[in-house]
């Protein structure tokens, strides 16, 4: 995930770097099930309580663009791979979203998510790791619980 740490608008992946915090780990959380009844608007999937957590802090010197990421539930690897295997690099994805709307510090963006995704249920735990930042620890809970 990656924070902001200036006003972006308009600006080139060359120049994404200058406007770039640091980065963090990021558990991008969907209903599935919500997902493919909304199937032209998937932002209700995404956007439940507790569905976004990020930590656990901001690592301002880390280079995004040779990280493992690796996410595991229950102690199983479910995702690994690299950030090299992105299809658009950090500074492509920051300098996109910079023509579509402002950014500004403190804005935070998932950047993608390897293959692997899988579905998780109350009970879970759930592990977002990224070489050189941490790890991110969620115990998965029932709404209301």
């Amino acid at each position: 995930m990656v924070v902001l740490g200036r006003r972006a608008r308009h600006i080139s992946p060359q120049q994404a770097a200058g406007h770039i915090h640091g980065y963090t780990c990021g558990n991008d959380v969907s209903a599935r099930d919500v997902q493919k009844q909304d199937r032209m608007w998937p932002a209700r999937s995404k956007s439940f309580d507790t569905f976004a957590p990020v930590g656990p802090w901001i690592d301002s010197a880390v280079n995004p663009e040779k990280l493992r990421l690796r996410t595991r539930v229950n102690g199983q690897v479910r995702q690994d791979s690299t950030t090299a295997d992105m299809v658009f690099n950090v500074f492509e994805v920051v300098s996109f979203l910079s023509h579509v709307l402002t950014l500004e510090p403190g804005d935070c963006i998932f950047t993608g998510t390897p293959s692997g995704v899988s579905e998780i249920q109350p009970g879970d735990r759930v592990e977002v790791e990224i070489e050189g930042i941490g790890s991110l620890v969620n115990d998965v809970r029932a709404a209301g619980a």
